[in-house]
């Protein structure tokens, strides 16, 4: 099970790397076999669709901010709280709050489900 620690230093390498648009290094801190979910991915994103998910997102926007703001530990879970902001390419600055639900595996992310308001993001198009 990851320490609280563990946590904090593994989200801090992901917010580094997402930050700094660095897909590779992003993508390093996943596991083969990962998952993600999110309030517009109900069905299970595999590897494959995360890396092509990420590699839009960073296309469409520059990411600003990505600060997790609480992180805890219950057992194999890590719960978090944090902010993003972006520019959109044409130059809107749009930002939202979200919470997480992460599985780490061997100090890589396995299982990733997140929860926001989509309206918060569409209402910024």
């Amino acid at each position: 099970m990851p320490t609280r620690d563990d946590a904090v230093t593994l989200f801090e390498r992901r917010r580094r790397a997402w930050l700094a648009g660095d897909v590779d290094a992003y993508l390093a801190l996943w596991a083969d076999d990962m998952e993600f979910r999110s309030p517009v991915h109900r069905e299970p994103v595999d590897r494959r669709g995360f890396e092509e998910l990420v590699r839009a997102s960073l296309a469409a926007a520059r990411p600003l901010a990505f600060d997790f703001t609480h992180v805890a530990v219950a057992g194999d879970a890590v719960l978090a709280e944090w902010r993003i902001a972006i520019e959109r390419r044409g130059g809107q600055r749009v930002e939202w709050w979200g919470m997480s639900v992460a599985e780490l595996r061997e100090g890589r992310i396995r299982r990733w489900r997140e929860y926001w308001n989509p309206a918060d993001v569409i209402a910024n198009t």
